[in-house]
């Protein structure tokens, strides 16, 4: 079973110089490793097949809870001594989901900022992509009565300059995705009062399943509106199959997706840094359609994004 997502780095080099190879790393502890190594013992070789597809990509490590340096320190530690980088994800801001499936996160700024200083700390100056804050920018221009929002931009501005601190860090602002704030100038303010300006670029699509030529378009609609060279990354994670045609919270466990492009940075596309997989694919969008909690796992909407993702190579 293949156990690398090998890619192609996209950090400064000198003028005319290919950029550097480097890989994601590839946790081999996580749901998807321990559902195939489960099935393949019980005689569900075929369905452990398809979950190694999943097993054997690199995903994010979502960091939601208190104390998460150790947590950072150990996943950016195990992925240097492999030769590889991490991905992670920042996801505690105050007021976080708007109250909604992943309701949660910091109780105040003053805390907020302890915890992003903690999770900084926690990278040290080893390698990581660090994607800040999946929907809190988006959801405050939608809407979020709960949050103020000059404190979440702030608050938002702080994390990506207090990450950025740290000499290997690539840090991405997330954007929500293409059918959210579908007049991308409504977010170029609210991204600049966010750090955008700091940031190595934004991120697309988290969590979503718009197709990767959609947020390609928006993202560079986006970069436009921002001005200057700004870069960005995409979700690939379970866009195979694009979005889902309903109207009842499209969103939120749709049946029918696919996984989508494996990770990488060979995307063809000089101001897209790196498709990832931010999402980890088989864990829930939360309570809807039969799903368990927000990031519990599932492994037969998991195994159904696997074996319709006829595209992707098997591990």
């Amino acid at each position: 079973m293949a156990t690398l997502a090998a890619l192609t780095a996209t950090g400064n080099t000198a003028a005319g110089a290919p950029p550097e190879p480097v890989e994601f790393w590839v946790n081999p502890d996580t749901h998807a490793a321990h559902q195939a190594a489960a099935w393949r013992k019980s005689g569900r070789a075929a369905d452990a097949w398809f979950i190694d597809r999943i097993a054997a990509r690199a995903q994010a490590e979502w960091l939601n809870n208190d104390e998460p340096g150790d947590v950072v320190r150990a996943h950016v530690e195990k992925a240097a001594a492999a030769g590889r980088t991490a991905v992670l994800v920042a996801y505690f801001v105050p007021h976080r989901d708007c109250g909604d499936y992943s309701a949660g996160g910091a109780r105040d700024g003053a805390h907020y900022r302890a915890w992003i200083d903690a999770f900084a700390t926690g990278i040290g100056t080893h390698a990581a992509y660090v994607v800040v804050e999946p929907d809190a920018v988006a959801q405050q221009i939608a809407g979020c009565g709960r949050a103020d929002a000059a404190e979440r931009y702030a608050l938002l501005a702080h994390a990506v300059a207090r990450l950025k601190r740290q000499p290997a860090a690539k840090v991405y602002l997330d954007a929500g995705n293409a059918s959210w704030i579908p007049e991308e100038r409504r977010l170029v303010e609210p991204l600049r009062l966010a750090g955008i300006e700091r940031a190595d670029g934004f991120a697309l699509n988290v969590s979503n399943y718009r197709t990767t030529a959609e947020s390609a378009e928006y993202g560079h609609r986006l970069a436009r509106a921002l001005g200057g060279d700004t870069h960005f990354v995409i979700d690939t994670s379970r866009n195979g199959n694009g979005p889902y045609g309903g109207y009842d919270k499209p969103w939120c466990n749709p049946p029918g997706r696919a996984l989508g492009t494996p990770p990488t940075t060979r995307t063809g596309d000089p101001a897209i840094d790196a498709h990832l997989w931010v999402k980890r694919p088989g864990e829930s969008d939360g309570t809807c359609r039969g799903g368990p909690p927000a990031g519990a796992w599932w492994p037969e909407y998991a195994l159904g994004l696997a074996s319709r993702a006829e595209t992707v190579p098997g591990p």
